[in-house]
């Protein structure tokens, strides 16, 4: 107990009694173990990571990031999985009743209005993953998705693709619009008509892509190039091409937006917006953290980070083989 005491810098230890402690402890070299004191009741930050993402690629390299930053802050992540639009609500309050500090939410749960005005019921600090909804005032960490998808059409723009096919994302997410709008403002800023046929619906799923690319490769008018929402969708977008006996990018040329691990897993392997995944849950575990710090000390401002996105060239896109009429000059 009292070199306890002397640890934990009381008061109440007689300044002989302190410095023989001291000197004990420098001559055994002796560390405190964070677990035993733990178990010692000192309190151990409590997260909970609630899941439920289509995406195998995307969820892996948000795992990653948020359970090393845990690590790194001295907190303990618990993660959930549940079924979008079924348990949601059931995971999430059995996570606040077991005692978690707060919560983790990445996308597609990230805008789940039930789910989010259930946590903010309970008074339970947040931080929201990859949302798009700019007039939120909770905490936020997320990429400019309009700003990406304008800079990925700028640069098929810039190959002298004119008929440039879109896959959208869920239509459930706010981002899946941002990335519509970035596409259709750089068609307008180069003058190029936006043509409706060339937009198709997707889910952010790989069985998705495949549906959206078959539809635009079923057209009269094939076009030289598909930017997809996400990486599946535009891997699938490879698959259907490659099974049309086409080649990618000498037939058609093929975009993602993520760079997940996928998008180096096939071949060619993707051009592609990198969307930092894996620093994105970082700096959210992190923000938690930070969040947590001041709630105890009476602060409760929001935040909002917004991390750079890079576009990523990879063997999947080239000029069109034959150049469009009225093709950039």
């Amino acid at each position: 107990m009292t070199v306890s005491r002397v640890i934990n810098s009381e008061s109440n230890v007689r300044q002989t009694t302190r410095d023989a402690v001291k000197a004990a402890i420098k001559q055994l070299n002796y560390q405190p173990n964070s677990a035993a004191r733990t178990l010692a009741g000192a309190m151990k930050r409590r997260i909970g990571l609630i899941y439920s993402n289509p995406s195998a690629n995307y969820l892996t390299q948000f795992l990653v990031g948020s359970l090393s930053q845990a690590s790194r802050s001295d907190v303990q992540l618990i993660v959930e999985a549940c079924d979008l639009g079924d348990n949601e609500l059931q995971v999430a309050t059995q996570l606040i009743n077991s005692g978690v500090d707060a919560l983790l939410i990445p996308p597609p749960l990230c805008e789940s209005t039930d789910l989010l005005n259930l946590i903010r019921a309970r008074g339970l600090p947040f931080v929201v993953v990859g949302s798009g909804q700019p007039e939120s005032t909770d905490n936020l960490v997320g990429i400019d998705d309009f700003a990406a998808a304008k800079a990925m059409t700028r640069h098929l723009l810039s190959l002298g693709h004119r008929r440039i096919g879109f896959i959208k994302g869920n239509p459930n997410l706010s981002v899946s619009a941002h990335r519509l709008d970035g596409y259709c403002a750089a068609l307008e800023e180069a003058g190029v008509a936006r043509d409706d046929s060339l937009i198709v619906p997707g889910l952010f799923t790989y069985r998705s892509g495949l549906d959206a690319a078959e539809i635009l490769l079923d057209s009269e008018d094939v076009p030289t190039a598909i930017f997809a929402s996400n990486d599946d969708m535009a891997a699938a977008s490879v698959a259907v091409a490659h099974r049309r006996g086409m080649d990618v990018p000498g037939d058609l040329t093929v975009c993602g937006f993520d760079d997940t691990s996928l998008a180096t897993a096939i071949w060619p392997e993707l051009t592609t917006i990198r969307q930092p995944i894996s620093e994105m849950a970082n700096a959210a575990v992190e923000l938690l953290v930070e969040v947590l710090r001041s709630s105890d000390d009476g602060q409760c401002e929001a935040h909002r980070l917004q991390l750079n996105f890079t576009l990523i060239r990879r063997q999947s896109d080239a000029a069109p083989r034959r150049r469009p009429s009225g093709s950039l000059a």
